[in-house]
């Protein structure tokens, strides 16, 4: 997903977000069995790789990503790898795709295919041109034409070797019939290079030194010449790179001066290879939207609509209610309604409101929340959101040892492998499932509060509904709890982050196993019968009859007790740290080298509820360590400090620690991810300095005193809600786009609420609207008729922020691309 931003003052701020998933890849070269990776990279940069799929020709990766783009891009690309021990890893292919291509392929399944990776087709950044042709006479009289090229800067060229590049600029004047060639000067380890230096060429010569006889060459010849940009990478001993190339036709700038960013396109011969081996393909789904998302006030209307959903009577007319009637995908509604319902605290009054409607088509109490409805899709929401905590502190460790240490807990006959004892495993997948069980049966104390006032008012619900059933307020909990929550995580690790990878195929079946067992186990506390004849599977049936029933239910049923009661869940004393995110990164020393200069050094970082440490490598003992209580900001830190991308700094009570992400995503996560963690710290700073302190002064404001006040005001404010992190612009955006999509629906069922309000006739149209709940035909029109008038005036404010964006793109601009004159 993209998103942009107009704040107040009429700035542009790209929110980027995108979600995919990697599922196989087939019929790779070479023709030998391999290990393959799959990359995945904006432009150039890695920011993502998945596990190393051995020995295969049609590797399966089946894993997701999803992350936030904190920059603009041109190119989202796929690259498979060839593993090897004692050499560089051979890419094998590529996927490359437009990002205004991507709307293509969102939402679907797609098998692309390989194309070759051409080292001139492999290219990113930007260059800031002024252009101008000016007309000269000479000092005898003679008149000619000279062209003025000022290349000024580049900006985001790419990473080689992992380290910023050296990069130059060819300017050339080009024709039928000539070539001229300057070239800059190198600037080193930079990626965003500022040249600043002015080139003239002369575009046309007299025939003579008069006035009189004007040009020899002809105007037409003028149609033929362009200038061209090449930039590259100084190889000092070895060959230079090319890094991309910028053409531009001298005809169009005439007597005008243009000045404007050019994105680097490949060389056109680029990516074209003489020789069309088939390469394989890769099948990828992938998640992409774009939003506009306007100022705060503007959304005021529509927010205030949705907000009060829970008090409309009856919770069918509500404006909440009808999004996800209208969308053919109720989860396109749900995600963005329960987002922004929890982050105005709005949800559970309305989860209370469309269970009851829920429960009034229930007959059967052993059927209670089974379905796919508007309630059970919003509680499934709301537990991924707000339980990714619970589920860490409750399951990670425990699923940690089952992927790391696994045992053999097949107990089909039908897939036991040769040598493998059925008793034995049974024995092992006992004690897997006891471990499990324990741990979820004793974190009612961790379950977060919003879940547990959930839970109460489902329980209620379900006892007013059937209230001679004593079990149903049990079963109305547990079908969340236990078979949506916890038995999904258990066979889905990597969907809520338990786990960074998906399982192997002897893990992923033990952990099918299991959450069947869990299933089964959090359902007997709530049900009377006995659950052994629910099992398809014989060997299940054998499996449970190892278990003592009245145990297992009295636990159940005071976990159920606990998690849909209203008291407090803290605990009274200090709780164990949560792990919050983990990896590699490289830190500034704090020391200095024999040669005086501080260096890198390469660390395993990690940071928890409690701290934030970094470690020589990865289960070592910490070698620093940063209270949280103590950080007072986390900051970028601009490139030019140390000629390093993706930096950021942690302000603390001592020296700045200065860090390099290996990428932009895993920038932007830390700093997210530190910044939610100490947002609560009372000591937080205001302003900072967006450079380093080096040879006695900032960079950034020139001050000699190191302990000075900053001179940048920091980013972060401090949100309402320090535990969930939401936009809502961003999500009621979101929901306007969904009603727009869907506006014609919404026009139809306005007109059929009015007609049978009106005139209490027959229904028009019914394919269109048979399916949707109208109970109060009056209510729900008016409703209709605020949504829509609402809609309207959102997309008049959008079409004023279209037409400006479109007034104000220049030629060879970003929002305008090469060769497209506005």
């Amino acid at each position: 997903m993209q998103a942009v931003r107009l704040r107040p003052g009429g700035e542009v701020q790209a929110l980027q977000a995108l979600f995919l998933f990697t599922d196989d890849a087939k019929h790779l070269i070479p023709n030998k069995m391999r290990d393959f990776f799959c990359t995945i990279n904006l432009d150039q940069e890695e920011v993502f790789r998945t596990q190393v799929v051995e020995k295969s020709l049609s590797p399966y990766f089946g894993e997701e990503f999803y992350f936030e783009i904190p920059r603009t891009f041109q190119w989202l690309s796929f690259y498979i790898y060839d593993k090897s021990v004692l050499q560089k890893d051979l890419r094998i292919g590529k996927v490359a795709i437009k990002k205004e291509d991507l709307c293509n392929y969102t939402g679907k399944e797609n098998w692309f295919t390989l194309q070759p990776v051409d080292s001139n087709s492999e290219v990113q950044g930007k260059v800031h041109l002024e252009l101008k042709l000016n007309e000269l006479i000479t000092d005898n009289g003679s008149v000619c034409q000279q062209l003025v090229v000022h290349i000024k800067e580049c900006h985001g060229l790419p990473l080689i070797n992992g380290q910023n590049c050296d990069p130059y600029a060819t300017v050339s004047l080009v024709g039928p019939s000539r070539n001229d060639q300057k070239k800059t000067k190198v600037k080193k380890k930079t990626s965003n290079p500022q040249f600043n230096e002015t080139f003239y060429f002369e575009v046309t010569r007299s025939s003579s030194y008069t006035k009189k006889s004007q040009f020899q060459v002809e105007e037409e010849d003028i149609e033929k010449l362009e200038v061209r940009v090449d930039l590259w990478n100084n190889g000092n001993l070895v060959q230079d790179i090319f890094l991309g190339e910028i053409k531009v036709p001298v005809k169009v700038l005439r007597n005008d001066s243009f000045q404007a960013w050019y994105l680097l396109q490949p060389r056109e011969n680029g990516n074209k290879s003489s020789k069309t081996d088939d390469l394989g393909s890769l099948r990828l789904n992938i998640c992409y939207t774009e939003d506009c998302v306007l100022p705060s006030e503007y959304y005021a209307s529509l927010r205030n609509l949705l907000l009060k959903s829970s008090d409309v009577q009856p919770i069918s007319a509500s404006a909440a209610y009808i999004l996800c009637e209208v969308c053919r995908d109720k989860y396109d509604a749900v995600l963005p309604l329960v987002r922004l319902l929890l982050h105005h605290h709005k949800l559970v009054p309305f989860v209370a409101a469309v269970a009851e409607l829920d429960l009034k088509d229930t007959q059967e109490a052993n059927t209670i929340f089974r379905g796919n409805s508007l309630a059970t899709r919003c509680v499934d929401e709301m537990m991924k959101i707000v339980g990714k905590h619970y589920l860490k502190v409750t399951l990670k460790p425990v699923i940690d040892e089952i992927c790391e240490s696994p045992k053999p807990c097949e107990i089909d006959p039908i897939k036991l492998r040769e040598g493998d004892n059925v008793e034995t495993n049974m024995e092992n997948l006992r004690y897997y499932v006891d471990k499990v069980f324990r741990e979820i049966v004793r974190s009612s104390i961790s379950c977060p509060t919003l879940m547990c006032d959930v839970f109460y008012s489902l329980r209620h619900l379900a006892a007013k509904r059937f209230p001679n059933d004593p079990h149903v307020q049990y079963s109305a909990v547990s079908s969340f709890v236990f078979l949506r929550f916890f038995a999904v995580a258990v066979v889905s690790p990597h969907t809520f982050h338990l786990r960074p990878h998906h399982p192997d195929a002897q893990t992923s079946r033990t952990l099918t196993l299991i959450s069947k067992a869990i299933q089964t186990l959090g359902s007997w506390g709530s049900l009377t019968k006995s659950k052994l004849s629910s099992f398809k599977e014989t060997f299940m049936c054998e499996f449970f009859k190892t278990f003592q029933e009245e145990k297992f239910t009295e636990s159940v049923k005071k976990f159920l007790d606990d998690v849909s009661s209203t008291e407090s869940k803290e605990p009274s004393g200090l709780s164990e740290p949560v792990h919050l995110k983990e990896g590699e990164m490289y830190k500034r020393a704090q020391g200095r080298t024999r040669i005086g200069k501080k260096n890198f050094k390469k660390r395993w970082f990690c940071l928890t509820s409690r701290e934030f440490t970094y470690h020589k490598q990865q289960d070592k003992e910490p070698i620093f360590t940063i209270p949280i209580k103590n950080i007072l900001a986390v900051e970028k830190l601009d490139e030019s400090s140390f000629n390093k991308k993706n930096m950021f700094q942690v302000l603390h009570g001592e020296k700045p620690l200065y860090i390099q992400a290996n990428n932009c995503v895993e920038a932007s996560e830390w700093i997210e991810a530190l910044c939610r963690v100490t947002r609560c710290n009372q000591k937080r700073l205001t302003f900072y300095h967006p450079s380093a302190f080096l040879n006695g002064n900032w960079l950034c404001c020139k001050a000699t005193v190191e302990n000075t006040v900053g001179c940048a005001r920091c980013t972060a404010d401090v949100p309402a809600d320090t535990q969930i992190e939401i936009d809502g612009d961003r999500e009621t955006e979101r929901i306007y786009s969904l009603f727009t999509i869907n506006m014609s629906k919404l026009q139809k069922l306005e007109e059929a609420c009015g007609s049978i309000a009106v005139y209490q006739g027959p229904r028009k149209e019914p394919d269109d609207y048979s399916n949707f709940t109208i109970e109060d035909s009056v209510a729900t029109f008016h409703t209709l008729k605020q949504i829509i008038d609402t809609v309207e005036k959102l997309n008049e404010s959008h079409e004023k922020y279209q037409k400006k964006r479109s007034s104000s793109a220049e030629y060879g601009s970003e929002k305008n691309p090469i060769g497209k004159v506005s």
